[in-house]
């Protein structure tokens, strides 16, 4: 196939290149040339900015189109408008995000989705990113028809991922020593690999599929005590289960500070419990946690030591963290 990917030097757009490519695809890059910029250098790369120009496009064709960058429906539908005249497929990567109510378990392709008090905000936020896209969603399905393709992440895990959201407890639990861990060991956790997320869009693609997928996994999730011990597995760390409310009561914030917990209370839980089961029946397939936490240490590890994470707490943080749970225990 001829693939024109809007993106395809960060994260997921990285991984879907890498793929397409060990599958002997045609790949043209569109993008800033400002992430990532030595990356795929023998690719013929289309210099150019989505949000404010396409026309470097015209008067080329390529058989599908991989979209990863789009987050405002202004700027989706432009491209969408665009590549519906030659696309086969258009290949929109959404979130699980666009669900309404993120407390509930088990909701599949078909959930009610958020909406915007004011759809044409043009700013992404914590509070506006699903209502985003799920208008984007609505724009790629309304331009494309039956040659739209949306694919619903959960969390994105794995080797390049900058946002630390997973990475920190590989990365950290392998430094070994008293790990604080938050006691929220029932607590489900779904994530993808992006590997696995790439190999399966390009499969996708080659198949011509279309439709709606939710992707991320397992169906039946893991707990987090189970992801923590798992981490921890051939280290000497010792995991400090540490109660949600001395941790409330210290300000240690949910996601930012401790990655993988949405909340303490599990009103969120909902969003770590969605149903896949039409994405496993279209072939996704999802490695083994271990391969994934293995990797993704090696990779972080493999960092400079300057690195400034986007996520987990600083090591001075937990000391003291450590230091006062022990106090009270």
């Amino acid at each position: 196939m001829k693939i024109l990917v809007l993106g395809g030097t960060a994260f997921v757009g990285r991984a879907f290149v890498e793929c397409a490519l060990r599958r002997n695809h045609e790949v043209t890059l569109f993008n800033r040339g400002m992430r990532n910029p030595g990356l795929f250098t023998d690719l013929e790369t289309i210099v150019g900015d989505r949000t404010t120009d396409l026309s470097k496009l015209d008067e080329r064709t390529w058989d599908v189109v991989f979209d990863s960058s789009g987050y405002l429906p202004l700027v989706v539908d432009a491209s969408a408008q665009l590549c519906k005249q030659w696309a086969e497929r258009y290949l929109f990567i959404s979130s699980i995000s666009v669900f309404k109510d993120l407390s509930r378990a088990g909701q599949d392709e078909d959930a009610e989705l958020a909406t915007l008090a004011d759809p044409t905000i043009e700013e992404v936020t914590g509070e506006t990113y699903g209502g985003l896209k799920a208008l984007c969603e609505q724009v790629v399905a309304k331009e494309l028809g039956d040659r739209a393709l949306i694919v619903r992440p959960g969390l994105i895990v794995g080797p390049t991922d900058h946002t630390d959201r997973f990475t920190y407890w590989p990365a950290r639990i392998s430094r070994g020593g008293q790990v604080l861990v938050p006691d929220i060991k029932q607590q489900p956790v779904q994530f993808i690999d992006v590997r696995d997320l790439a190999e399966w869009c390009v499969e996708l693609l080659e198949k011509r599929a279309s439709g709606i997928y939710n992707a991320t996994g397992p169906q039946n999730p893991y707990r987090f005590e189970e992801v923590m011990q798992a981490c921890a597995e051939g280290t000497d760390a010792e995991l400090a289960w540490v109660s949600p409310e001395f941790l409330a009561k210290h300000e240690v914030q949910p996601w930012a500070d401790l990655p993988l917990v949405l909340d303490y209370d599990g009103s969120s839980n909902g969003m770590l419990q969605i149903d896949v089961s039409k994405a496993l029946s279209a072939c996704l397939n999802l490695r083994p946690l271990a391969e994934t936490i293995q990797d993704t240490r090696a990779w972080a590890l493999s960092r400079t030591d300057d690195h400034e994470w986007k996520a987990g707490l600083t090591p001075e943080r937990e000391a003291e963290l450590l230091s006062a749970w022990t106090a009270v225990r």
